[in-house]
């Protein structure tokens, strides 16, 4: 089979690698779609490689047709599925575990079912496990337009809370301002930290941290908890600990990589019975901004690092019906 590999100068190419073999409590995924992440960025400059037994090229969340499975269990060849990997995805096959599997949402695309296990599970855990957010609530979320802020916003407003979020255009404004963000600050003409300070958040899920966070944090509600994804506004900040401690506010850091199998099998399972009626009715959008095939990875992954997407961006195996 063929799956997209790091070259030494960071260039993305479509070669040969060795066809993936099954073991116990595994399915073979003949790959239809798979949805791009930042943490493929990160994992094409050496920075982020895939976990112990998971392929090393790029890919943490796909969709497509199972080819082979155990023989008494849920799946069975020819069932449509999507799926959450530890890495791989960016490939013709892989292998995955039995309970990373989801089916396919009624009524959803190929492409579009490939966007929600990382980017949906990633909102979840994050607003209702380590965040424990609750309706009434306020969530401020970073790069609202993003794939995970566009998962976000639509899960916060589902359960009653109020949504402030950042954007880098007008016309990502307007298209947050759709799907329910409550506030919207344009981080390009204003200025964020006064702006959050004229609310009391209570919830904060931020992929950019960076020297800002340390005002931003003066804007959380005694007992809020601020939740950091990643750092790409940069790794360090002040923080003035006198005001953090007296609120008693909480700076937790999260990964979803890193959990473990059955804790990520878990998530996966309550957003099956909870969300994927909800997707089949759309009441939750998949927000896709556009699609590739996957040879052309590389320009796809320099428009998502130019942040030029509003939703997710999807690569495509040619010949597939999406």
């Amino acid at each position: 089979m063929n799956a997209i590999l790091i070259e030494s100068d960071k260039s993305l190419v479509w070669s040969e690698v060795p066809d993936p073999i099954r073991r116990n409590n595994e399915i073979i995924m003949e790959v239809h779609a798979a949805a791009l992440n930042r943490a493929d960025l990160l994992q094409r400059e050496g920075n982020y490689p895939s976990p112990k037994d998971w392929p090393e090229w790029m890919g943490l969340e796909v969709s497509g047709i199972v080819l082979e499975a155990p023989e008494s269990g849920r799946w069975k060849k020819g069932d449509k599925v999507c799926a959450l990997l530890g890495g791989g995805g960016y490939a013709e096959k892989v292998a995955v575990p039995v309970n990373l599997v989801l089916p396919v949402p009624e009524g959803l695309s190929m492409v579009e079912a490939a966007a929600i296990p990382e980017v949906f599970m990633t909102a979840y855990l994050n607003l209702f496990i380590e965040g424990d957010l609750k309706s009434g609530e306020t969530v401020f979320v970073q790069a609202g337009a993003s794939g995970l802020g566009t998962a976000v916003i639509q899960l916060a407003k589902l359960i009653g809370a109020k949504v402030i979020t950042t954007v880098g255009s007008d016309k990502k404004a307007d298209f947050v301002q759709g799907l329910g963000a409550d506030v919207v600050i344009n981080r390009k003409k204003e200025d964020v930290a006064s702006i959050l300070n004229q609310y009391r958040v209570n919830l904060a899920i931020d992929c950019v941290a960076g020297p800002a966070l340390g005002d931003y944090l003066k804007s959380m509600e005694r007992g809020g908890r601020w939740i950091v994804l990643a750092t790409l506004g940069g790794d360090i900040s002040k923080i003035d600990m006198t005001d953090f401690f007296k609120r008693g506010v909480r700076l937790i850091g999260s990964t979803l990589r890193s959990r473990s199998l059955s804790m990520k099998a878990n998530i996966l399972s309550r957003l099956e019975n909870e969300l994927w009626p909800k997707f089949s009715s759309r009441d939750l959008r998949v927000i896709i901004h556009e699609v590739h095939p996957i040879q052309n990875a590389e320009e796809a992954q320099n428009n998502l690092k130019q942040n030029k997407n509003i939703g997710k961006v999807v690569l495509v195996n040619n010949g597939y019906i999406i």
